[in-house]
């Protein structure tokens, strides 16, 4: 490649075509960086930005080998690919990041779990289930919490069981059973790790999640912690990379207890949600600083130049079918706010449709209007 790293004659391939693919062709247009998309269907958020869209399925094995067969990089949007076929891409030579043997603990729950035991990274005690049948033998767990070891996102594929009568409603798949923390805060980080092993933290994130639907509702940033819990959730977030030996972007959520303690969550290998507000918010955006990580360049400068407060935008609960957005101009008429519209053209029940980003020099004040926000625009749809 010779650093060749721009242009039509470099090829970075895209497994998947959802809005996270969609902010990171974004990004690559400044760069002159030609990004190629694979998803089911042309309708998907990247279908009119890729400047190559394939219709594919990311799950199957032969569509992927296809697909990869001619990039000079490969990375994914979502961890629910055919990691059979990354590892014969990488086998012939294509730089897959993050790399296959990475993407196959992280898209198994079991087995992340397993890599957190393994190399002394703090994480809540669990148990592993073959199936529902498990989880009466470990009532004496209970209250916790059961996640299904593949499959789950955005909120599915975790459930909560509170007692023995909650058993029936678990799932009867293979899963593990968590045990409930008590915490005080729910929090991000998100560190990159480039070709070369170079490291890069952004600052820590506050995340308030919705209880019904077990998404994020709203981010804030700064986190309103001390600097020495700052200081150590970073330090986190290297040693999970680190470990890992992965190369790309990884969101790393983190529970704070009462005790103060940080415990490790889950992890995401790609751009994340708990990552958006850094378009506006800080000097260098997790999309390019993914892309950067990918590609064979130093990474950016992640300081936050200003706080801000990032909230979805979810598809109202009584609507379904083609999307129409009430109140963005309303919205837009507010100081400090910034709305991104995924160009899904379908709405339903509390789909991911868009985000918005409220600036401000006090979070207090960007946290207000951000609620405000959350009222404005509603995604509902047409003719209803």
């Amino acid at each position: 490649m010779e650093n060749k790293w721009y242009g039509e004659q470099y090829k970075l391939g895209v497994l998947g075509g959802g809005q996270l693919g969609r902010m990171l062709i974004q990004s690559a247009i400044s760069y002159d960086v030609f990004i190629h998309c694979m998803d089911k269907s042309k309708e998907a958020p990247c279908g009119l930005l890729a400047n190559e869209f394939v219709e594919g399925d990311i799950t199957n094995y032969q569509d992927v080998l296809e697909f990869g067969a001619d990039k000079d990089v490969l990375t994914v949007e979502i961890e629910n690919v055919n990691i059979e076929a990354l590892e014969v891409l990488e086998d012939r030579g294509v730089h897959v990041f993050p790399q296959p043997r990475v993407l196959k603990i992280i898209k198994d729950k079991g087995l992340q779990k397993q890599f957190y035991v393994d190399h002394d990274i703090p994480t809540a005690d669990f148990v592993l289930l073959e199936g529902r049948a498990d989880l009466k033998a470990h009532h004496s767990r209970f209250p916790a919490i059961q996640k299904m070891r593949t499959g789950g996102y955005d909120g599915k594929g975790v459930t909560r069981i509170k007692d023995d009568t909650d058993v029936e409603n678990g799932f009867d798949a293979p899963s593990l059973l968590e045990t409930t923390i008590d915490f005080e805060k729910e929090l991000s980080v998100i560190v990159a790790r480039n070709r070369e092993g170079e490291v890069a933290t952004f600052p820590l994130v506050e995340c308030e999640f919705n209880p019904d639907l077990n998404l994020v509702e709203f981010l804030f940033a700064p986190a309103n912690v001390e600097v020495s819990i700052e200081q150590r959730a970073e330090a986190l977030g290297k040693k999970v990379i680190e470990s890992l030996d992965m190369v790309g972007l990884l969101a790393v959520e983190l529970f704070l207890t009462k005790e103060g303690e940080l415990l490790v969550n889950e992890v995401a290998p790609r751009p994340h949600n708990s990552g958006h507000h850094t378009i506006e918010c800080n000097l260098t955006s997790q999309f390019e600083q993914h892309l950067r990580s990918i590609i064979g360049l130093p990474l950016g400068d992640t300081s936050l130049v200003r706080p801000g407060v990032m909230v979805n935008l979810l598809g109202h609960p009584h609507y379904r079918g083609k999307a129409m957005y009430e109140g963005i101009e309303e919205a837009m008429g507010m100081h400090g706010v910034y709305i991104h519209n995924y160009g899904k053209s379908e709405t339903k029940p509390h789909r991911k449709m868009g985000h918005a980003t409220i600036t401000s020099d006090r979070l207090n004040e960007a946290k207000k209007r951000a609620r405000q926000v959350q009222e404005i625009i509603q995604v509902v749809a047409r003719g209803k």
